[in-house]
Formats: C-alpha cells, structure tokens, sequence
C-alpha cells in the first residue's frame, strides 16, 4: 500500500493495484470506479486475456499492478487508420473529380461530331432534293420514271431522319406519349423490307396498349441498331422476335433472335465504344443504343440472356406512362 501511495499522484495511467490478500484498488479511473470491486476485476480479467503481463511489487513483496492505456493513448492509434481513410477519400475523391472531367470532356467531343456530321449532311440533302424535283419536271409523267423519283425521295427522307437524329445527340430531347407497339411496328416494318428473305419477324402484340415517354426518332435508332447487329448474327437466315410487356412500374421491351449468341464474360462489354465482331463495324451502335436510353429516356439496356444459335435477348426498361 505504501508504494501504491507513494506513485498515486505522479502516476499518469490508468492501473490496478492488487495487494497479498487479493484485494483490488483502482488508480486513475473515476472515483467510483476505483473502489468497485467487481469493475476492477472485469478490467484485470480483459488484461490477462490480452496477454499482458502485470508488474510485481517493489521487494518481491506478492503484490500486482495492471497497467492500462489512457484514453488518450488510445486515440492516438487509431490516428493512422484515420488518416488512412482521409488519405484514400482524399485519392477517391481526386479519381471521382479526373474521371468526370475526362467523361465530360468526351461527351462534347461526342455531342460536336454528331452536330457537326449532321451539319455536314445538310447540305448535299438539299441539293439532292432540289435535283429530284429538277427530275420530276424534266420527265414528266412517266409511271417509270414517278416510281424511281418516289424511292429517290424514301431514300432523302431517310438520309433527313438519320442528320435529325445526329443533331439531337448532346441536345436535351423532346420526349412525348408513345403506344411501344406502334412504334416498333414502324421500325419493323421499315427493316423487314430490307431484310434477307429468310429471316422472320416475330413481334407479339401486347394485351393492351403500352405507352411511355420517349423521344420517337431516337428510341426508333435504338431498335434499327439492336435489329441490324441481331441481322449481322444470323447471317442471313433465322427469326428475330419482339415482346413487350408491363413489369412493376416499367415497360419492358424483348428483342431477341437466334444468331451466335454472346459469350456471358462480354454482356457489358458489348456496350463499349468501339467493341463489335463485325469486321467492318465501328463498334458505336450499342454504345450509341446505351446512351440514348439511359440519359435520354432514364432507362435500361442489358443482355438478358444468351445461347449460341438458339436465343440471344436485350432488355430496355423504360419508365411507364399512362
């Protein structure tokens, strides 16, 4: 007790000093603390089973202090794993900051050759359009030469459809009420004429009409760039089907056909600028679908599933209207 004594006021830790008869005194701890005899023995069982081993007394004498950490002290190691974690918000938010400048830096790069390719565009359409009318007064009222004039003039109204749509990249959209059906059968109908005899078109009329708000001449690019890469899949024979239907709050859209399938390691992949397994592609058209659905339309585009030349489907989820 004398050396418990002689160190009380001098000694800066907390401690439990534990004389011959087993009796337990606590040293910096709160008043109560200190004298309660069941706190202290908690405390000095934690520090044996930490490992720690306790100080004799002075002498010999059979008497044991358990020195612990300050609450201070105990702070003070966990100040590395906080700047750690300060350091790697720090290197986080740095990345986050670099890596958004750099994707917005290529969405104006984007937006600028869309709108400028549509600029570009411009141009030759009016003189084409000022030629075919040279033709329709210059040849008269030959059924022959009216039916060549009227494919010409599909064509330009073709090539004004794609610049419209070029321009709208990068522009905020107008999105208006649409029946999904209607416009799909528009798009069906368009391609189904260009395509190989031996493919099929399957698309399932819904049980009641479904509406949503979409831009008409975007999604309608959307679902030509899904239809033409199911074509290229299926080299030249095989069906391509449709099926749309409500699920939760959405409209869901299932466009599947029966080509080579994608491997399941590229279902996101396939999304990326510049990926296609066509030779001749530039690898734009699903990143283009993608970008059209998700920050135009606040939708979804994903591969559902796919089995090698049996069934391969992309999904678009769109918020419902109606």
């Amino acid at each position: 007790m004398f050396f418990l004594n002689s160190v009380r006021d001098s000694f800066p830790l907390p401690a439990i000093y534990e004389d011959d008869t087993g009796l337990l005194e606590g040293l910096n701890f709160s008043e109560q603390e200190n004298g309660d005899q069941r706190f202290l023995l908690q405390k000095k069982e934690e520090f044996l089973a930490s490992g720690e081993v306790p100080l004799t007394g002075p002498g010999g004498y059979a008497t044991y202090i358990y020195c612990f950490n300050s609450p201070l002290l105990n702070y003070i190691k966990l100040f590395p794993l906080v700047q750690g974690l300060l350091v790697g918000l720090y290197i986080a938010l740095g990345y986050f900051l670099f890596s958004s400048s750099k994707r917005s830096e290529q969405n104006r790069v984007w937006a600028g050759m869309a709108k400028e390719t549509a600029h570009q565009l411009g141009t030759p359409i009016s003189a084409i359009i000022g030629w075919i009318e040279y033709l329709r007064d210059s040849l008269g009222d030959d059924p022959a030469h009216l039916e060549v004039l009227s494919e010409l003039n599909k064509d330009v109204d073709r090539l004004e459809l794609v610049a419209d749509r070029f321009s709208k990249i990068g522009s905020d959209p107008v999105l208006q009420t649409a029946d999904m059906f209607q416009e799909l059968s528009d798009v069906r109908q368009y391609l189904e004429r260009r395509a190989p005899r031996k493919v099929f078109f399957d698309f399932k009329v819904p049980e009641k009409p479904l509406y949503a708000m979409i831009n008409k001449h975007l999604f309608a690019w959307v679902i030509e760039n899904l239809v033409r890469n199911s074509l290229d899949a299926m080299d030249g024979k095989g069906t391509i089907s449709c099926k749309l239907y409500k699920q939760n709050n959405n409209i869901c859209i299932d466009l599947s056909d029966t080509g080579h399938g994608i491997p399941s390691n590229k279902f996101k992949s396939v999304f990326n600028p510049g990926y296609s397994t066509n030779k001749r592609g530039w690898g734009l058209g699903l990143s283009l679908a993608k970008r059209i659905i998700e920050e135009y339309h606040k939708g979804r585009i994903f591969v559902k599933s796919s089995k090698p030349n049996e069934e391969t489907i992309f999904t678009i989820v769109l918020p419902i209207t109606g």
